[in-house]
């Protein structure tokens, strides 16, 4: 008996980007004494059937989803990732505690530093796009659908801002396009939407490790680095593996090449497991929320989103993220996703018990969130309400290290004390 194919995620694909470009997102205003900005594009495309007929560009993204091509069973949704093999100075800023392991590599989006004669968030991500990449995301190929919210990139558990970064979303609406030309020390990675966001098979979870060491210390004491790596130890994001059996080639258009080869004829280097975690883990995660459909409880609801939210329920399942439980019965899927990317767990046990003591109000700050989001309280979205979250969840953690360094102190103390008196006293 033949295997039944899994269900095509475009209808999905299609909900998230209307979704998309008709919700406001939340846009972060730079503080002055941090005005630094970055933007990023996170490119889409479907990648038709062989034997399908190449159609018209398509005017509106309605169109573009009642393309049959694009509804064809054997069409392919994927989004664009990248590795740098040396990582630019911002990226650098934000990884360089990562603990390295040569069998991974860590992928993201094109895009960077927004410079001085930039317009704007959009301007930046479609000129890093095409310095980087050499895809020029204002040419009739590609649909700018809109932006993600604004995130906090912050350093330090989240005492210093390093910039904000805007993620903006772009499609691909023609099934053909001119191929890529990234730099020498750039690798692109074409991932299916389906190892993603398909109910049948969801997402693979791993951990990225993080010495904690370089979070809280200086860099020039390399003693009181140790010191802080024997009390603390280290904290382990929250990462997804990426499909790398199904990944097509910077150069494979519409699915026509093998991925055996990379750009200009360069042997493709043995495989490694590609993983997705951190600020890029956030935005993909932001962009999968809008796959799921509203609560029937919802009051901008409609009817038919009713039914069609009955009958497929599409990602309830395939959201429920790492540490989900811990969070007593907190819908992350309903409320932001993404901020389980940046929470994360300290290889102490200790430490995550007393951050849990200190994140009352973290959790405070979730449940109204929730209630929010249930509501359909569009107005609400001028409340910053992952910057909170973020800042609750930070103040706990700074606190539970507190309580665990002096604990730890007082025990080497107690200890010294007792070895003192057991030689000399006893």
């Amino acid at each position: 008996m033949a295997q039944e194919k899994p269900a095509s995620v475009v209808p999905l694909l299609s909900r998230a980007l209307h979704r998309v470009r008709t919700t406001p997102p939340r846009i972060i205003a730079s503080p002055p004494t941090q005005p630094r900005r970055a933007a990023v594009a996170l490119i889409i495309r479907v990648v038709p059937s062989p034997s399908a007929p190449v159609p018209p560009t398509p005017a509106t993204l309605t169109e573009f989803f009642e393309q049959d091509w694009v509804n064809d069973p054997n069409a392919r949704p994927e989004i664009l990732f990248l590795h740098r093999q040396i990582p630019s100075a911002d990226e650098a800023s934000i990884t360089q505690s990562r603990l390295r392991n040569p069998q991974e590599t860590h992928v993201a989006f094109p895009g960077g530093r927004m410079e001085p004669d930039d317009e704007g968030g959009l301007y930046t991500a479609m000129r890093q796009t095409w310095e980087e990449i050499g895809v020029d995301l204002a040419e009739r190929h590609y649909m700018c659908i809109g932006q993600l919210d604004d995130r906090e990139i912050t350093t330090s558990l989240g005492k210093r801002l390093l910039m904000i970064l805007s993620p903006f979303v772009f499609l691909q609406v023609t099934p053909q396009a001119p191929p890529p030309d990234p730099i020498e020390t750039t690798t692109l990675h074409w991932i299916p939407l389906a190892s993603l966001v398909s109910p049948t098979s969801p997402p693979r979870w791993s951990t990225v490790t993080v010495d904690a060491a370089s979070r809280l210390a200086p860099k020039q004491s390399a003693a009181f680095r140790l010191l802080v790596r024997l009390l603390i130890g280290s904290m382990e994001f929250p990462a997804i593996l990426l499909d790398t059996h199904s990944t097509s080639t910077p150069s494979s258009l519409a699915g026509s090449k093998e991925p055996s080869t990379l750009e200009k004829g360069v042997s493709a280097r043995p495989p490694q497991t590609l993983k997705l975690w951190g600020l890029s883990l956030g935005m993909m995660l932001d962009l999968m929320s809008y796959m799921i459909f509203p609560a029937p409880t919802s009051r901008f609801t409609s009817p038919q989103e009713e039914v069609e939210s009955a009958a497929s329920s599409p990602l309830s399942a395939v959201m429920q993220l790492p540490y989900q439980h811990e969070f007593e019965g907190l819908r992350m899927d309903i409320v932001a996703p993404s901020l389980a990317s940046v929470f994360p767990r300290f290889s102490y046990p200790d430490v995550n018990f007393w951050i849990w003591v200190f994140g009352k109000r973290y959790r405070a700050v979730i449940r109204g969130w929730e209630t929010s989001v249930r509501a359909g309280g569009t107005n609400d979205r001028r409340i910053n309400w992952s910057g909170s979250a973020l800042s609750t969840f930070y103040a706990a953690i700074r606190k539970a290290l507190v309580v665990v360094i002096v604990a730890r102190a007082l025990g080497v103390l107690v200890g010294v004390a007792f070895s003192i008196w057991w030689l000399f006293f006893r």
